[in-house]
């Protein structure tokens, strides 16, 4: 079945308010208004950048969402640095990150943290884009689909087939991160079958065909045309490539 891609662009730690102010009106430019028919558009900046981003995209009516890199499952408290669900809910966020790789290697976080977080976002009718990915010793190794899986499998763990089905996966294999090293578009669509074909076994073939699987690692307007026609692609998580109006509008654009 044909399921709406979604190209978001992962800021990541860059752009002060300005600069992401900046660049969010530089897409608003470039980005068609009928573009959003055939593409769901969703720019990350960083947590401080939300509500000037927002902003932007609203005074400019762009047919684009605006999503956070992380959130904390808990509603509020003595949780000093995070940010809740309510708090980007209200900044205008439609869309959050959970799991990426840099928070699970770099700050600890755990398949446990990715499902309460998941959860938290589904229960305030967020869309939780959840991350997974292999590192080059698990692809080596011969491990990759078990261990995707296996994060996806606790990741959505107790979580109701109807609400998985609005939830976006993003398949970023740790090796192909900001490194410009790819997966084939093959291999790369093989992972994300595997990730399809166990959201089938634990919720039914509905909420396989509905979910939408991301690549991410790598990818650049010079590649998107090999990956994104690949059957169980249906966009993109983009680093680099979304810190320029022309490469992310390009990636957008491929996707049409």
């Amino acid at each position: 079945m044909k399921r709406k891609p979604v190209m978001a662009g992962n800021w990541k730690m860059n752009k002060n308010n300005s600069e992401a102010v900046n660049l969010a009106q530089q897409l608003c430019y470039k980005v068609e208004p009928e573009w959003g028919r055939e593409v769901d558009v969703v720019l990350c900046p960083p947590a401080v950048d939300i509500k000037s981003v927002c902003n932007v995209i609203a005074f400019d009516k762009a047919p684009m969402s605006v999503g956070a890199q992380n959130v904390h499952w808990e509603e509020s408290g003595a949780y000093t640095g995070e940010i809740s669900v309510g708090m980007i809910k209200e900044a205008g966020c439609k869309y959050c990150i959970i799991g990426h790789s840099e928070r699970r290697e770099m700050f600890g976080e755990t398949d446990e943290d990715v499902n309460r977080k998941a959860k938290a976002l589904i229960a305030a009718g967020l869309t939780p884009i959840i991350c997974c990915g292999e590192t080059l010793e698990t692809r080596d190794a011969g491990l990759t689909n078990s261990f995707v899986c296996n994060q996806i499998v606790k990741a959505l763990a107790g979580i109701a087939a109807s609400d998985v089905e609005r939830v976006v996966i993003a398949y970023e294999p740790i090796w192909a991160i900001g490194t410009g090293r790819v997966p084939t578009p093959e291999a790369a669509d093989e992972v994300c079958a595997a990730i399809r074909s166990t959201i089938a076994q634990l919720f039914g073939q509905r909420a396989a065909d509905q979910i939408r699987i991301l690549y991410g690692g790598s990818m650049k307007p010079e590649n998107a045309k090999f990956f994104l026609p690949m059957p169980n692609i249906d966009g993109g998580l983009i680093g680099g490539a979304s810190l320029k109006a022309d490469s992310f509008a390009a990636l957008v654009q491929a996707c049409l």
